[in-house]
């Protein structure tokens, strides 16, 4: 794992409506969390984390201890031997700038299985799953460094969220990175401390 000083950037679906479809391809199946599967995402966390450190503690900080909401909202993909691959998690914000929102939450697919498609399907069950929990809209936060998965996420309706100018210097950062963006509106006034995580951030 590198050290690195990691910018957080979000980005919003403002409904959810006409999603892309991608099937699971055989010989993977879903399923969702059942007791003990902490120890199931955690490991592939760490398997696919390259930037930060993921243990038990960012586990309970990000999803709490809620096992009946983790039961209908965090999937695991598995290969055709049963073993879990791959996660996503339809989770959730009351007050997400002044309204509930779903939110994506902790996409992630083992190194040896990436860039075979398998995120498209973790991204197509998580957002039909809060379309069928009845939120309206969506928003995840990742970091500019993660391009694969901004480009992801922009095929699926996703855009770059900027509220205020720290926001927009970051995108600008990704477009610098040579991934061509929407076009970005413009900012309200600068927040001290806004857009900025260290390595040790959590919240993705």
């Amino acid at each position: 794992m590198e050290p690195t000083t990691l910018v957080r950037v979000s980005m919003v679906r403002e409904h959810l409506e006409d999603l892309p479809c991608f099937p699971v391809p055989s010989p993977f199946t879903i399923r969702y969390y059942a007791p003990g599967d902490s120890a199931t995402w955690l490991a592939i966390q760490q398997a696919a984390e390259q930037y930060q450190a993921v243990d038990q503690a960012l586990f309970t900080r990000a999803f709490g201890t809620d096992e009946a909401a983790l039961r209908e909202r965090q999937c695991f993909l598995c290969d055709g031997a049963g073993q879990a691959v791959g996660t996503a998690t339809a989770w959730f914000h009351d007050d997400y700038h002044g309204r509930a929102c779903g939110r994506v939450h902790w996409v992630a697919v083992i190194p040896s299985l990436q860039g075979k498609g398998l995120g498209k399907v973790l991204m197509s069950e998580v957002c039909c799953r809060l379309r069928a929990l009845d939120h309206t809209c969506a928003y995840l936060v990742t970091h500019t460094v993660r391009l694969p998965a901004i480009r992801l996420y922009l095929r699926f309706g996703f855009v770059p969220e900027i509220r205020v100018a720290e926001d927009l210097a970051a995108w600008r950062q990704v477009e610098r990175q040579g991934l061509p963006l929407p076009q970005l509106p413009s900012p309200g006034p600068p927040r001290a401390g806004h857009g900025v995580a260290s390595r040790a951030s959590q919240d993705r």
